[in-house]
Protein backbone atom coordinates (compact mmCIF):
# COMPACT_ATOMS: atom_id res chain seq x y z
CA UNK A 1 0.00 0.00 0.00
CA UNK A 2 1.45 3.79 -0.90
CA UNK A 3 2.91 5.22 2.26
CA UNK A 4 0.71 8.25 3.84
CA UNK A 5 2.59 11.30 2.28
CA UNK A 6 3.06 12.50 6.22
CA UNK A 7 5.66 9.57 6.81
CA UNK A 8 7.27 9.31 3.33
CA UNK A 9 10.23 11.57 3.79
CA UNK A 10 11.29 10.11 7.64
CA UNK A 11 10.68 6.61 5.98
CA UNK A 12 12.55 7.51 3.18
CA UNK A 13 15.40 8.98 5.17
CA UNK A 14 15.16 6.08 7.13
CA UNK A 15 15.63 3.13 4.27
CA UNK A 16 19.02 5.53 2.97
CA UNK A 17 20.74 4.97 6.20
CA UNK A 18 20.22 8.91 6.69
CA UNK A 19 19.13 10.98 9.72
CA UNK A 20 16.05 12.75 9.76
CA UNK A 21 17.02 16.29 9.04
CA UNK A 22 15.75 19.58 9.45
CA UNK A 23 16.40 23.14 9.21
CA UNK A 24 15.01 23.72 12.93
CA UNK A 25 18.12 23.37 14.00
CA UNK A 26 21.25 25.30 13.90
CA UNK A 27 22.94 24.83 10.80
CA UNK A 28 25.91 26.07 9.01
CA UNK A 29 26.08 29.70 7.35
CA UNK A 30 28.00 31.26 4.83
CA UNK A 31 28.77 34.71 3.88
CA UNK A 32 30.14 36.51 0.63
CA UNK A 33 34.08 36.73 0.73
CA UNK A 34 35.67 38.11 -2.51
CA UNK A 35 34.65 36.04 -4.91
CA UNK A 36 33.65 33.02 -3.02
CA UNK A 37 32.13 32.12 0.17
CA UNK A 38 33.16 31.73 4.09
CA UNK A 39 30.92 29.10 5.89
CA UNK A 40 31.21 28.95 9.39
CA UNK A 41 29.77 26.41 11.78
CA UNK A 42 27.14 26.51 14.26
CA UNK A 43 29.43 27.23 16.95
CA UNK A 44 30.57 30.17 14.88
CA UNK A 45 33.91 28.90 14.37
CA UNK A 46 35.37 29.37 10.24
CA UNK A 47 35.28 25.76 8.36
CA UNK A 48 38.41 25.30 6.97
CA UNK A 49 38.22 21.04 6.70
CA UNK A 50 38.57 20.25 3.19
CA UNK A 51 36.18 16.81 3.44
CA UNK A 52 33.78 19.31 4.59
CA UNK A 53 34.01 22.31 2.09
CA UNK A 54 33.89 19.58 -0.55
CA UNK A 55 30.18 18.51 1.08
CA UNK A 56 29.43 22.09 0.82
CA UNK A 57 30.78 22.87 -2.07
CA UNK A 58 29.14 19.59 -3.83
CA UNK A 59 25.31 20.88 -2.55
CA UNK A 60 26.23 23.98 -5.45
CA UNK A 61 23.89 26.19 -3.75
CA UNK A 62 23.17 29.24 -6.05
CA UNK A 63 25.21 32.58 -5.20
CA UNK A 64 21.04 34.54 -5.13
CA UNK A 65 19.46 32.15 -3.02
CA UNK A 66 19.44 33.41 0.43
CA UNK A 67 18.11 32.32 4.15
CA UNK A 68 20.79 29.38 3.62
CA UNK A 69 20.79 27.30 5.60
CA UNK A 70 23.22 23.92 5.56
CA UNK A 71 23.36 20.92 7.53
CA UNK A 72 25.87 20.58 10.33
CA UNK A 73 25.08 16.58 9.82
CA UNK A 74 26.90 15.24 6.65
CA UNK A 75 24.43 12.14 6.97
CA UNK A 76 21.18 14.64 6.96
CA UNK A 77 18.70 13.11 4.58
CA UNK A 78 17.75 17.06 3.80
CA UNK A 79 21.92 18.56 3.35
CA UNK A 80 20.86 22.83 2.84
CA UNK A 81 17.25 25.01 2.58
CA UNK A 82 17.41 28.52 1.40
CA UNK A 83 15.31 30.75 -0.42
CA UNK A 84 15.40 31.92 -3.94
CA UNK A 85 14.68 35.07 -6.01
CA UNK A 86 11.24 34.79 -5.75
CA UNK A 87 11.01 33.42 -2.27
CA UNK A 88 10.28 30.31 -2.62
CA UNK A 89 11.96 27.66 -0.30
CA UNK A 90 14.36 25.41 -1.82
CA UNK A 91 15.66 21.90 -0.71
CA UNK A 92 19.28 20.30 -1.17
CA UNK A 93 19.00 16.69 -0.86
CA UNK A 94 21.66 14.29 0.49
CA UNK A 95 21.98 11.97 -2.73
CA UNK A 96 21.37 8.58 -1.23
CA UNK A 97 18.15 9.99 0.17
CA UNK A 98 17.16 11.05 -3.37
CA UNK A 99 18.14 7.90 -4.54
CA UNK A 100 15.66 6.20 -2.17
CA UNK A 101 13.05 8.77 -3.01
CA UNK A 102 13.41 7.75 -6.70
CA UNK A 103 13.44 3.70 -6.12
CA UNK A 104 10.63 4.26 -3.99
CA UNK A 105 8.64 6.66 -6.73
CA UNK A 106 8.78 3.85 -9.26
CA UNK A 107 7.66 1.29 -7.10
CA UNK A 108 4.76 3.99 -6.22
CA UNK A 109 3.92 3.88 -10.08
CA UNK A 110 3.84 0.25 -9.94
CA UNK A 111 1.12 0.83 -7.52
CA UNK A 112 -0.39 3.18 -9.37
CA UNK A 113 -0.68 1.25 -12.65
CA UNK A 114 -2.95 -1.84 -10.44
CA UNK A 115 -4.89 1.21 -9.65
CA UNK A 116 -5.38 2.70 -12.56
CA UNK A 117 -8.42 0.85 -13.91
CA UNK A 118 -10.20 1.14 -10.66
CA UNK A 119 -9.75 5.03 -11.23
CA UNK A 120 -11.12 4.80 -14.44
CA UNK A 121 -13.88 2.94 -13.48
CA UNK A 122 -15.50 4.79 -10.71
CA UNK A 123 -14.53 8.16 -12.47
CA UNK A 124 -16.20 6.66 -15.73
CA UNK A 125 -19.51 5.91 -13.32
CA UNK A 126 -19.00 9.37 -10.89
CA UNK A 127 -19.80 11.39 -14.74
CA UNK A 128 -22.74 9.75 -14.92
CA UNK A 129 -24.08 11.65 -12.42
CA UNK A 130 -26.51 14.93 -11.85
CA UNK A 131 -25.21 17.83 -14.43
CA UNK A 132 -22.75 20.01 -12.86
CA UNK A 133 -22.80 18.14 -9.12
CA UNK A 134 -19.53 18.55 -7.41
CA UNK A 135 -19.09 14.82 -8.24
CA UNK A 136 -19.58 14.90 -11.75
CA UNK A 137 -17.28 17.92 -11.90
CA UNK A 138 -14.29 16.31 -9.89
CA UNK A 139 -14.63 13.08 -11.92
CA UNK A 140 -14.19 15.67 -15.14
CA UNK A 141 -10.97 17.05 -14.11
CA UNK A 142 -9.35 13.28 -13.16
CA UNK A 143 -10.59 12.45 -16.48
CA UNK A 144 -8.69 15.13 -18.08
CA UNK A 145 -5.94 14.62 -16.08
CA UNK A 146 -5.99 10.93 -17.32
CA UNK A 147 -6.71 12.09 -20.95
CA UNK A 148 -4.89 15.37 -21.17
CA UNK A 149 -1.56 15.03 -18.64
CA UNK A 150 -2.44 18.72 -17.91
CA UNK A 151 -0.98 19.81 -14.15
CA UNK A 152 -3.80 19.82 -11.92
CA UNK A 153 -3.18 23.38 -11.22
CA UNK A 154 -2.06 25.82 -7.97
CA UNK A 155 -3.68 28.81 -6.79
CA UNK A 156 -0.85 30.63 -5.96
CA UNK A 157 0.72 29.57 -9.06
CA UNK A 158 -2.59 31.26 -10.80
CA UNK A 159 -2.37 34.71 -9.02
CA UNK A 160 1.34 34.83 -8.70
CA UNK A 161 2.67 33.69 -11.87
CA UNK A 162 -0.20 33.99 -14.07
CA UNK A 163 0.22 30.02 -14.73
CA UNK A 164 -2.59 27.58 -15.27
CA UNK A 165 -3.31 23.95 -14.31
CA UNK A 166 -6.98 22.20 -14.99
CA UNK A 167 -8.43 23.64 -11.70
CA UNK A 168 -7.21 27.43 -12.35
CA UNK A 169 -8.30 27.34 -15.92
CA UNK A 170 -10.67 30.21 -16.97
CA UNK A 171 -13.50 29.91 -19.71
CA UNK A 172 -11.25 31.49 -22.41
CA UNK A 173 -8.73 28.49 -21.73
CA UNK A 174 -11.25 26.11 -23.97
CA UNK A 175 -12.66 26.16 -26.78
CA UNK A 176 -15.42 23.64 -27.06
CA UNK A 177 -16.70 22.53 -30.89
CA UNK A 178 -18.83 19.91 -30.91
CA UNK A 179 -17.00 16.18 -29.49
CA UNK A 180 -13.56 18.60 -29.20
CA UNK A 181 -11.46 20.46 -26.77
CA UNK A 182 -9.47 22.73 -27.82
CA UNK A 183 -7.02 23.69 -24.57
CA UNK A 184 -4.77 26.93 -24.68
CA UNK A 185 -2.99 28.53 -22.16
CA UNK A 186 0.22 29.21 -20.24
CA UNK A 187 1.39 26.70 -18.28
CA UNK A 188 4.25 26.16 -15.43
CA UNK A 189 7.30 27.77 -16.10
CA UNK A 190 5.78 30.19 -18.97
CA UNK A 191 5.36 26.97 -21.42
CA UNK A 192 2.40 27.34 -23.82
CA UNK A 193 0.16 24.86 -24.19
CA UNK A 194 -2.17 24.00 -26.85
CA UNK A 195 -4.25 20.56 -26.61
CA UNK A 196 -6.62 18.88 -28.28
CA UNK A 197 -8.63 15.83 -27.57
CA UNK A 198 -12.16 14.48 -28.55
CA UNK A 199 -14.79 13.55 -26.05
CA UNK A 200 -18.24 14.09 -26.43
CA UNK A 201 -19.53 13.77 -22.22
CA UNK A 202 -16.44 15.90 -21.03
CA UNK A 203 -17.09 18.75 -24.11
CA UNK A 204 -20.51 18.76 -23.29
CA UNK A 205 -20.24 18.81 -19.42
CA UNK A 206 -17.37 21.63 -19.94
CA UNK A 207 -19.92 23.38 -21.80
CA UNK A 208 -22.06 23.77 -19.22
CA UNK A 209 -19.18 25.03 -16.98
CA UNK A 210 -18.72 27.34 -19.40
CA UNK A 211 -22.65 28.69 -19.43
CA UNK A 212 -22.46 29.15 -16.14
CA UNK A 213 -21.45 32.70 -14.79
CA UNK A 214 -17.79 33.12 -13.44
CA UNK A 215 -14.52 33.30 -14.87
CA UNK A 216 -13.19 29.90 -13.57
CA UNK A 217 -13.87 26.92 -15.87
CA UNK A 218 -14.60 24.50 -13.71
CA UNK A 219 -18.01 24.95 -11.41
CA UNK A 220 -20.00 23.32 -9.80
CA UNK A 221 -24.09 24.13 -7.83
CA UNK A 222 -23.70 23.10 -4.28
CA UNK A 223 -27.12 21.73 -2.23
CA UNK A 224 -28.20 25.27 -1.71
CA UNK A 225 -28.29 26.13 -5.30
CA UNK A 226 -24.90 28.13 -5.21
CA UNK A 227 -22.27 28.38 -7.44
CA UNK A 228 -18.78 26.66 -6.36
CA UNK A 229 -15.21 26.13 -7.57
CA UNK A 230 -12.73 23.59 -6.66
CA UNK A 231 -9.03 23.31 -6.05
CA UNK A 232 -6.38 21.20 -6.49
CA UNK A 233 -6.94 20.05 -2.75
CA UNK A 234 -10.42 19.00 -3.43
CA UNK A 235 -9.52 16.93 -6.25
CA UNK A 236 -6.50 14.66 -4.12
CA UNK A 237 -9.64 14.91 -1.76
CA UNK A 238 -11.49 12.81 -4.31
CA UNK A 239 -8.56 10.50 -5.29
CA UNK A 240 -8.13 9.40 -1.76
CA UNK A 241 -11.65 8.65 -1.66
CA UNK A 242 -12.17 6.49 -4.37
CA UNK A 243 -9.24 4.44 -3.59
CA UNK A 244 -8.63 4.53 -0.17
CA UNK A 245 -5.04 5.39 -0.60
CA UNK A 246 -2.64 8.14 -1.03
CA UNK A 247 -2.91 8.86 -4.79
CA UNK A 248 -2.78 12.54 -5.70
CA UNK A 249 -3.75 14.41 -9.19
CA UNK A 250 0.48 14.72 -9.59
CA UNK A 251 0.59 10.79 -9.83
CA UNK A 252 -1.01 10.74 -13.21
CA UNK A 253 2.03 12.93 -15.05
CA UNK A 254 4.83 10.77 -12.92
CA UNK A 255 3.15 7.40 -14.38
CA UNK A 256 2.69 8.82 -18.04
CA UNK A 257 6.33 10.38 -17.29
CA UNK A 258 7.72 6.70 -16.26
CA UNK A 259 5.88 5.06 -19.41
CA UNK A 260 6.80 7.20 -21.89
CA UNK A 261 10.49 6.97 -20.76
CA UNK A 262 10.20 3.39 -20.70
CA UNK A 263 8.44 3.04 -23.94
CA UNK A 264 11.14 5.47 -25.68
CA UNK A 265 13.96 2.95 -24.40
CA UNK A 266 12.79 -0.22 -25.33
CA UNK A 267 12.08 1.20 -28.71
CA UNK A 268 15.85 2.54 -28.97
CA UNK A 269 17.02 -0.46 -27.45
CA UNK A 270 20.37 -2.02 -26.02
CA UNK A 271 22.82 0.81 -26.08
CA UNK A 272 26.43 -0.42 -27.63
CA UNK A 273 28.55 2.52 -25.66
CA UNK A 274 28.07 4.82 -22.92
CA UNK A 275 27.64 7.52 -24.96
CA UNK A 276 24.80 5.99 -26.74
CA UNK A 277 23.26 5.82 -23.72
CA UNK A 278 23.92 9.17 -22.84
CA UNK A 279 21.93 9.69 -26.14
CA UNK A 280 19.19 7.93 -25.59
CA UNK A 281 18.59 9.36 -22.04
CA UNK A 282 18.53 12.71 -23.57
CA UNK A 283 15.94 11.47 -26.38
CA UNK A 284 13.74 9.81 -23.58
CA UNK A 285 14.29 13.23 -21.36
CA UNK A 286 12.98 15.12 -24.46
CA UNK A 287 10.08 12.84 -25.69
CA UNK A 288 8.73 13.00 -22.17
CA UNK A 289 9.23 16.60 -21.72
CA UNK A 290 7.47 17.04 -25.31
CA UNK A 291 4.03 14.82 -24.37
CA UNK A 292 4.18 16.41 -20.72
CA UNK A 293 4.76 19.93 -21.54
CA UNK A 294 7.73 20.69 -19.77
CA UNK A 295 11.41 22.38 -20.71
CA UNK A 296 13.75 20.13 -21.23
CA UNK A 297 15.93 21.07 -17.86
CA UNK A 298 12.95 21.03 -15.90
CA UNK A 299 12.04 16.97 -17.42
CA UNK A 300 15.63 16.15 -16.73
CA UNK A 301 15.51 17.75 -12.96
CA UNK A 302 12.82 16.09 -11.87
CA UNK A 303 12.76 13.04 -14.06
CA UNK A 304 16.37 12.26 -15.72
CA UNK A 305 17.25 9.21 -12.59
CA UNK A 306 13.31 7.60 -13.28
CA UNK A 307 13.89 6.81 -16.69
CA UNK A 308 17.19 4.73 -15.91
CA UNK A 309 14.92 2.58 -14.27
CA UNK A 310 12.42 2.26 -16.59
CA UNK A 311 15.36 1.47 -19.34
CA UNK A 312 16.62 -1.32 -16.98
CA UNK A 313 13.06 -2.62 -16.84
CA UNK A 314 12.48 -2.36 -20.58
CA UNK A 315 15.69 -3.71 -21.57
CA UNK A 316 14.47 -6.79 -19.16
CA UNK A 317 11.39 -6.82 -20.75
CA UNK A 318 13.19 -7.36 -24.34
CA UNK A 319 15.38 -10.01 -23.09
CA UNK A 320 12.91 -11.92 -21.89
CA UNK A 321 10.85 -11.21 -25.36
CA UNK A 322 8.22 -9.04 -23.39
CA UNK A 323 6.69 -6.27 -25.08
CA UNK A 324 6.85 -2.69 -23.13
CA UNK A 325 2.84 -1.30 -23.94
CA UNK A 326 2.27 1.00 -26.75
CA UNK A 327 -0.35 3.09 -28.12
CA UNK A 328 -2.85 5.42 -26.69
CA UNK A 329 -6.72 5.45 -26.83
CA UNK A 330 -8.51 8.75 -26.15
CA UNK A 331 -5.52 10.36 -25.38
CA UNK A 332 -4.29 8.01 -21.77
CA UNK A 333 -1.53 6.11 -21.73
CA UNK A 334 -2.11 2.53 -21.46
Amino acid sequence: MISPRVDEHREAAARAGLNDGTDGVAGIRRERAGKGWVFYSPDGQKITDPAERKRINALVIPPAWTDVWISPDPDGHIQATARDARGRKQYRYHPSYRDTRDKSKFHRMLEFSEILPEIRERVERDLRARDLTRRQILATVVMLLDKTLIRVGNDEYARENRSFGLTTLRGRHVEVKGAKLHFTFRGKSGVEHAIAITDRKLARIVQQCQDLPGYELFKYIDESGKRQTISSDDVNAYLREITGRDITAKDFRTWAGTMLAARELFALGPAKSQREAERNMIRAVDAVAKRLGNTRAVCRNASARAPRASHRRAQAGRSRGAAVPAGRRGGRLK
